[in-house]
Order: C-alpha cells, then sequence, then structure tokens
C-alpha cells in the first residue's frame, strides 16, 4: 500500500490506496496473514494513475518479495507509461516504505528497486536518511522498513517513529517544490 500526498492549506490531503491484488484466491487463502491483510483493506480503493497526477507527493511501500517490489506494485508502476510519457509524474516528491519477514531480508534492495522507478518518472527522490534520533534506532535511510518476523510482530513504536519522520520529510519538500514552482505575484 502507499500513501499518496497532496499539499493543501497548512496541512496535507492524503489519499490512502492500495495495487489490485493479482495472486489466485487459492495463493492468497494460502496464507493466513496474506488473506487477512487483502480483508483488512477490502475497503480501501485501487490506484490509479490519476492519484500519482493529483499528488505532490507520494510515499510508495511494498512487502519484499526477494529484494524487489511485490508483483502487485510492479504491475501498477507498468500501467503508468502513458502519464510517464506526458511528464505528468515528474518533479513530485517520492519516498519508499517496505517490510520483510526477515531482518536481511532485502529491506534496503527493496527500497532501491523501487527508487528506480522514481528516478524514470523525473521525480524526486527525499529519503529519510539519518536525520532524526528515530532514524538512528529503525536503522535504514532509505525508507522506514519493518521487520515483521515472519507476519508475527505489528508495526511496533519504533516503525511508527521511523514513519513520521519520513512523511514528514516527504510533506515538507513537497511544499517547497510547490511554493517554489508558483508563479511569481505581479506586482504592480
Amino acid at each position: 500500500m502507499r500513501q499518496i500526498v497532496r499539499l493543501t492549506g497548512g496541512g496535507a490531503k492524503v489519499r490512502l490506496r492500495r495495487a489490485a491484488e493479482l495472486a489466485p484466491p487459492e495463493a492468497v487463502e494460502s496464507n493466513p496473514a496474506w488473506a487477512a491483510n487483502l480483508t483488512a483493506t477490502a475497503d480501501v480503493p485501487t490506484a490509479t494513475a490519476d492519484d500519482l497526477i493529483w499528488a505532490d507527493g507520494v510515499l510508495m511501500g511494498s512487502p519484499t518479495r526477494f529484494g524487489n517490489i511485490a508483483a502487485q506494485l510492479k504491475q501498477f508502476l507498468d500501467t503508468l507509461g502513458p502519464a510517464w510519457q506526458q511528464g505528468l509524474l515528474a518533479d513530485k516528491v517520492y519516498s519508499g516504505f517496505t517490510s520483510a519477514g526477515t531482518g536481511h531480508g532485502g529491506h534496503e534492495a527493496t527500497l532501491l528497486a523501487l527508487s528506480h522507478t522514481f528516478h524514470h518518472f523525473g521525480g524526486i527522490l527525499v529519503p529519510p536518511g539519518y536525520t532524526d534520533p528515530a532514524k538512528f534506532t529503525d536503522g535504514n535511510p532509505y525508507g522506514t522498513s519493518h521487520f515483521d518476523q515472519g507476519g508475527t510482530a505489528p508495526v511496533d513504536d519504533t516503525t511508527r517513529a521511523a514513519a513520521r519522520v519520513q512523511a514528514e520529510r516527504t510533506v515538507t519538500f513537497a511544499r517547497a517544490i510547490k511554493n517554489a514552482n508558483r508563479p511569481a505575484a505581479v506586482s504592480g
């Protein structure tokens, strides 16, 4: 899932979207955590190109799949060619997050793989870096990552704090870029 952010007034307007599920029902049902997540997110709208076009900043996430992004997200990204060709995905802030079932299961590789797409979009990559004490605890400068211990460890305060830092940086930079791109007021 990902958060799609549009700046409005003094805050940010957020759209929560998910990539469409592509796996056959038997595969989903064979994994209780996967089935539970699909049920829990059934009311979250499916992402479209228009969601990214609308956004000034995008926080995009994927579970780690062998050090890469999930097929569902990759399929969605592959549909964005027409928007990309028109330049509609450029000059926006992008940042990524992930989770994996093992501590060294490809967290950073997944975030780097996701960033390749942001580069092709002409996006402005805003990683959290080590810009806040929460990021030293979380330990991943590329984005927020959660070690879910094979689906048994829920998101904890460490991950929430890291995600907060990342979201605040994404909104701050998206706001700065949006304001820099505004036409100057005509005086006279």
